[in-house]
């Protein structure tokens, strides 16, 4: 699925930490993994040296996993130049670390990371590093919600993700308390929960079960990203992967928006996925 795999640098140290999970993900895909500094104007002699310097760290860690690897250096606009080396080279996904200014700003329309994922006509994963230099992710936190779409894409990503690290995969939905009309809420067992398990999580399910990796599904009433955030921190989990959320600007101001929420209130590292592969 992932021929083609581009892991954007910059002078910040959470980009290489970043795109050493696209390098992980290019070994076990047998992928084509790419390098790609865009010097934008105005940056410092310092920080110039601190991208070439982690580029050169990836080329040889590449090179030392067997994997194909080629580096790429620009000058220009980060997204526009990503977006022509993406149509060039025949990307199909783009890793990209987060920055401060997606933390930090509420509804992050505008923003590097923003662009680069409704914007690429590959799929794009924004990466959150969290915690440097930490051993590899061995509990990986899925949340899903009732309606996903690229399933196929989700799965296999976060599967070989798992294979990459030898992780184990918690798949954790989060669902709406049950009400009864003026008799309060209503106690479900986890058995009970199980039996309303939506189709698509199932499915989901249904296809990380072909890559034989060591998962776990999990099922929990409650808001979305406080549950999430509980859980991973609670459970100790290494890395939660997301899909994109698909809310656009208005519907995030009016009802809020989870994968923000977790973006900034995450306790471990995150990487949010946009899929664009069709099942």
């Amino acid at each position: 699925m992932y021929k083609n795999i581009l892991a954007a640098i910059n002078e910040h140290l959470n980009s290489e930490a970043a795109a050493r999970y696209a390098l992980n993900l290019a070994r076990v895909c047998k992928s084509k993994f790419y390098i790609c500094f865009i010097a934008e104007k105005g940056i410092s002699r310092s920080g110039f040296e601190k991208a070439e310097d982690a580029m050169k760290r990836l080329f040889m860690e590449a090179e030392k996993n067997n994997v194909q690897v080629e580096s790429i250096a620009e000058t220009g606009e980060p997204v526009k130049e990503i977006d022509r080396i993406v149509r060039r080279e025949g990307i199909n996904l783009v890793f990209a670390a987060t920055r401060r200014e997606d933390i930090e700003k509420r509804y992050y329309a505008g923003t590097t990371a923003r662009s680069l994922s409704l914007n690429l006509p590959c799929s794009v994963a924004l990466v959150r590093i969290v915690h440097f230099g930490k051993l590899p992710p061995r509990n990986i936190l899925i949340p899903l919600k009732a309606k996903i779409n690229r399933i196929r894409e989700k799965a296999y990503f976060a599967a070989k993700m798992a294979e990459s690290f030898n992780s184990k995969v918690f798949i954790f939905h989060v669902t709406r308390p049950m009400i009864k009309f003026l008799s309060g809420e209503i106690h479900l067992t986890p058995a009970q929960w199980e039996e309303r398990l939506p189709a698509d999580i199932s499915d989901f399910m249904e296809h990380i079960k072909k890559y034989e990796i060591e998962f776990e599904g999990m099922l929990l009433p409650g808001p979305p990203a406080r549950s999430i955030t509980i859980e991973a921190a609670a459970k100790r989990h290494d890395l939660i992967i997301m899909g994109a959320s698909e809310r656009g600007l208005l519907a995030s101001v009016l009802k809020g928006n989870p994968v923000e929420d977790v973006l900034r209130e995450t306790t471990c590292d995150l990487i949010i996925l946009k899929p664009r592969h069709e099942d």
